[in-house]
């Protein structure tokens, strides 16, 4: 049985929850199209909170729930897989085409490269993958360019592997995650289905909405909330550090297992609101001090190469744990994903093909080089 979440306990092994239901909720309500918000000025904020004491944690051994057998895949996510390379056909089709020849030369690698460098896998990787190809074919003594084809989804796989990780949750209490993002990327919409992932696999959500200078935000958030029965802590206009303080010190009160906090959409260029970002990650470490546990990027796949910049530029600032990556349904050529394990090999958690619940899946190496590549 396909497992969302990988769950740790601080004490004996409790039975395994029951398996995330396969029925698609409503949809998020669509909402028009929001345009960027305008920069705000920096606010001089209070001083921050003083820390809070963090209890020492259970001796206990912390025993792991497996993630997932070696089995065929259930039917929803066949269906979601099947979406995933409707999304990537084109990039899939393009690469395709280069070993419809009948001759191994150089020109067939000349086309491989190209197509690679068009689907957004960036030099590094692709001469990574090109090396790595030819090795294969010259022990393999393959003739047959369909052949090629199916040694470039191994190396493919092989390459993506350190991105498959999965989120592990129960090992905190609670276990706090910073999501951060740019705007349009699709932020609040994965917090709010990983909320429902994390409540119907039994898991006490409270939600942090600390994008406090854009009101659709918290709005958004409060939708998630109401459809999912999990609380959130929401202020007008108040100082996103001092939101997300306050969710911390609430989700230990209240014996909640996850905490998420939304911030605010920011551009890796806008060095001051950055800046906010990482008094926000100070201000949940003075709130518990192991925490934040996970520091989770939203990513739009249909950025390119600008992805891998924003992975950079956010791992830099804030020491990023996962990625989400989004909206792998639409123009996105999945090549970026290899860019990223070249040359940032952060785990990414989650992609996303759609906008209903069961859309967002946790990432597979073999799975996405398959739909990508066959």
């Amino acid at each position: 049985m396909f497992s969302f979440f990988k769950k740790k306990f601080s004490s004996s092994p409790a039975p395994e929850p029951a398996p995330v239901a396969a029925s698609a909720p409503a949809p998020a309500p669509a909402s028009a199209p929001m345009p960027a918000p305008e920069l705000v000025p920096e606010l001089t904020p209070a001083a921050e909170p003083a820390a809070l004491p963090t209890p020492a944690p259970a001796a206990a051994p912390v025993a792991t729930v497996p993630v997932a057998a070696e089995a065929p895949a259930p039917e929803p996510r066949r269906s979601w897989i099947d979406k995933l390379r409707q999304g990537l056909r084109k990039t899939g089709s393009s690469i395709a085409q280069v070993f419809t020849g009948t001759q191994i030369d150089d020109a067939l690698y000349e086309e491989l490269e190209e197509a690679l460098l068009m689907a957004d896998t960036g030099v590094k990787a692709t001469e990574f993958l090109l090396t790595d190809l030819k090795r294969r074919v010259k022990e393999a003594k393959a003739t047959d360019p369909q052949a090629v084809r199916g040694l470039l989804v191994e190396a493919l796989a092989e390459l993506l592997k350190p991105l498959e990780k999965s989120l592990a949750v129960g090992q905190h209490s609670p276990t706090v995650m910073m999501v951060v993002g740019v705007n349009g990327a699709g932020k609040t919409t994965s917090i709010g289905k990983l909320t429902r992932h994390l409540a119907e696999a039994d898991q006490k959500v409270l939600l942090a909405a600390a994008d406090t200078f854009r009101a659709a935000a918290r709005e958004q958030l409060s939708v998630w909330a109401d459809r999912t029965q999990v609380q959130i802590i929401s202020q007008e206009g108040g100082d996103p550090a001092s939101v997300t303080f306050d969710a911390v010190a609430a989700g230990r009160a209240r014996g909640c297992d996850v905490v998420l906090a939304d911030t605010a959409g920011r551009l890796p260029t806008q060095l001051h609101l950055m800046e906010e970002l990482k008094k926000i990650k100070r201000v949940i470490t003075k709130a518990q001090a192991d925490a934040p546990h996970e520091v989770l990027l939203v990513v739009d796949g249909n950025t390119g190469q600008n992805a891998l910049s924003q992975v950079k530029s956010f791992d830099d600032a804030l020491g990023l744990t996962g990625l989400i990556v989004t909206k792998l349904d639409g123009t996105a050529k999945g090549g970026v994903l290899a860019a990223i394990a070249r040359e940032r090999a952060i785990p990414v958690y989650f992609i996303g093909v759609g906008e209903k619940l069961e859309d967002l899946q946790t990432f597979n190496a073999r799975e996405f080089a398959q739909a990508l590549l066959e």
